[in-house]
């Protein structure tokens, strides 16, 4: 079953393009990374999704209901994160998080301190005495206090510190455990290789691809180091991302390894690495 599902999906703010005919689904109870660089397209697909801004065409179902039609009666299931998280100066973290917790016809209360001890947030605080990492804390603490069906998460380790952040994965991945699926959106690659099950990527407003992210890395694709000093020769087709230095040359190779072997066997090569590329690695072919 897919919890999101997301067809030619595109939004205009007047001429300019935000996004174009973004098409992909979400199945229930996986972590799905949304990935691409800043202004690629991430928040608006999401604030569509959400129905905070509407779409120009397309249309998208969540729970299997049109977000338009059923906005309001989705948002109850969903906890949002935003990459970025404005409150009141004056409130308390404590009173923040009440009121999130009152829009739902359950007890939160408990669930609130759990989360606030795991995520080290002070409930006694005034917003304005916070700095931006623990803000985001309490956007953390208020999107998962109602125990949503579906997490839609922002950027959301900005501003985070390493210890804090690898707290927060665990916690995700506690969710998932218990059914939550999630919509993990970022430009830091090292955290969806470590959290999501399938990736989609976006460039420019549109979906490039969308694959599983064994598949992803495993796509044939191989990363060479090769130690040499002759370093001609290697613009071959397959060969993407070369990087010619030098101690050698560095690529990425899709296709007939027996090319690259062939090649080689014509040089004197010092030293020869072959390995399985990073997911960023991966990433950047689709960006130069």
């Amino acid at each position: 079953m897919n919890i999101i599902e997301i067809k030619e999906l595109t939004k205009y703010y007047g001429k300019q393009l935000g996004i174009e005919n973004v098409t992909f689904n979400v199945k229930e109870g996986e972590i799905f990374g949304f990935i691409g660089p800043n202004g690629a397209g991430k928040s608006t697909t999401i604030r569509t999704l959400l129905s905070l801004i509407y779409p120009t065409s397309g249309q998208a179902k969540i729970f299997d209901k049109d977000i338009i039609k059923y906005g309001y009666e989705i948002k109850k299931e969903i906890g949002y994160l935003p990459s970025e998280v404005f409150y009141y100066d004056n409130m308390k973290v404590i009173d923040i998080l009440k009121y999130s917790a009152s829009f739902y016809k359950k007890d939160c209360t408990k669930r609130m301190y759990e989360l606030a001890e795991i995520m080290d947030l002070d409930l006694t605080k005034k917003v304005d005495d916070l700095s931006y990492g623990n803000k985001k804390k309490v956007g953390i603490v208020q999107g998962l206090l109602h125990e949503p069906k579906l997490l839609i998460l922002d950027e959301p380790t900005s501003g985070l510190d390493p210890l804090m952040q690898q707290k927060f994965f665990n916690l995700i991945l506690e969710e998932n455990k218990k059914g939550t699926t999630v919509l993990f959106s970022s430009h830091i690659l090292t955290e969806v290789q470590k959290l999501c099950h399938r990736v989609g990527i976006i460039k420019e407003g549109t979906m490039i691809r969308v694959d599983d992210i064994k598949a992803l890395k495993g796509d044939n694709y191989k990363k060479f180091t090769v130690h040499l000093k002759d370093t001609s020769g290697f613009e071959i087709e397959g060969i993407n991302n070369l990087s010619i230095k030098e101690d050698g040359v560095h690529f990425l190779y899709k296709g007939d390894i027996n090319k690259v072997i062939g090649l080689l066997n014509t040089k004197h090569v010092d030293n020869l690495v072959i390995e399985e590329p990073t997911l960023e690695e991966i990433f950047m072919h689709y960006y130069v």
